[in-house]
């Protein structure tokens, strides 16, 4: 395992309950700001194993990327922790967690 991904894996295990971060903000916290792609392939391949909150995940525009019944899911994990889905889009200024 590779120190970007181990350090993705860290990053979206902190991700707290009612909170989003984007695919690119966690690919730049941890040290790859063009790996909004692998933070992608990262959730898919080991959301699983490492019991990932995956579903706090979500692309740049505040938009669930996921479609179809994925989706429909994540916006229910997302909204019964708070979160306000509208339209498949949350509001980042107001839900956007920050990493320090």
């Amino acid at each position: 395992m590779t120190d970007f991904t181990k350090q993705v894996l860290d990053i979206i295990q902190s991700i707290p309950k009612g909170n989003v971060m984007t695919y690119g903000q966690i690919a730049a916290v941890a040290g790859n700001p063009r790996g909004a792609r692998q933070v992608s392939r990262i959730l898919s391949g080991m959301s699983g194993k490492h019991h990932l909150p995956w579903h706090r995940v979500i692309n740049s525009k505040g938009g669930i990327s996921l479609t179809g019944e994925a989706g429909f899911i994540q916006a229910e994990m997302l909204r019964s922790e708070g979160v306000e889905v509208i339209d498949q889009r949350v509001n980042l200024k107001k839900y956007q967690y920050h990493f320090n």
